[in-house]
């Protein structure tokens, strides 16, 4: 290979890796400092402390409002302040939330509750699960204040939950889902392919503090 063709294949090569790095790349969509390009519905609400997202009382929901995702993953950074505390991480939204039972049941709640069954729920109510639809297929989930990692893979009708390195949900749009046992359990049906996504503010004893909320498009 002459010395034209060797810098050729080397440029080609080099701008595959740039590309592939790119597509790669996380985008932070909470800066550490303020809620900018978040909203709040609902009561309670959310504050930064020490460069941490503080959810204060509820149910309420703090959304992005950055527009709806799609063919992305997701990934939420939290802890719990004491062993067990409620919260969750809603997806698939298909407006613009104006009140926070909405998205409860036009979209999915990704759950983050290590213990339902202290409120007469079961696995299906626990950290990892799409809220009162899914079944577990593991329980990573760490109590506080031990940080969690949460990724969550929206692909067209596929619905991922990745914990702590664990997979926990894999659900496709029509897949079977058990019957409504509480009316606080969000409506059954489809959820769209792309949608608005936020963080859930349980109640006064549920406290959990996010570090990290980013973004990453799928390679499609």
């Amino acid at each position: 290979m002459d010395k034209h063709w060797l810098w050729v294949f080397l440029l080609v090569a080099l701008s595959s890796i740039m590309l592939k790095a790119q597509s790669e790349q996380w985008q932070q969509l909470f800066n550490g400092k303020d809620l900018a390009g978040w909203k709040h519905v609902g009561p309670g609400g959310d504050t930064v402390e020490d460069g941490l997202i503080r959810t204060h009382g509820g149910m309420g929901l703090l959304y992005w409002t950055g527009g709806r995702l799609s063919n992305c993953v997701i990934r939420v950074v939290y802890k719990m302040r004491d062993n067990n505390d409620n919260s969750g991480v809603f997806i698939r939204i298909p407006i613009e939330p104006r009140e926070e039972w909405m998205p409860v049941h036009y979209g999915y709640e990704v759950q983050i509750d290590n213990h339902p069954e202290t409120s007469n729920e079961d696995d299906y109510h626990i950290t990892g699960t799409l809220y009162s639809l899914t079944k577990p297929l593991a329980k990573p989930g760490k109590p506080g204040p031990e940080w969690n990692t949460m990724e969550i893979t929206l692909d067209g009708p596929h619905t991922v939950v990745v914990l702590n390195g664990v997979k926990v949900t894999d659900y496709t749009e029509g897949d079977p889902v058990p019957e409504r046992k509480f009316d606080f359990e969000p409506q059954r049906g489809p959820r769209p392919l792309e949608g608005y996504f936020g963080l859930q503010n349980h109640s006064d004893n549920d406290v959990v503090f996010f570090k990290e909320v980013a973004i990453k498009k799928l390679n499609k």
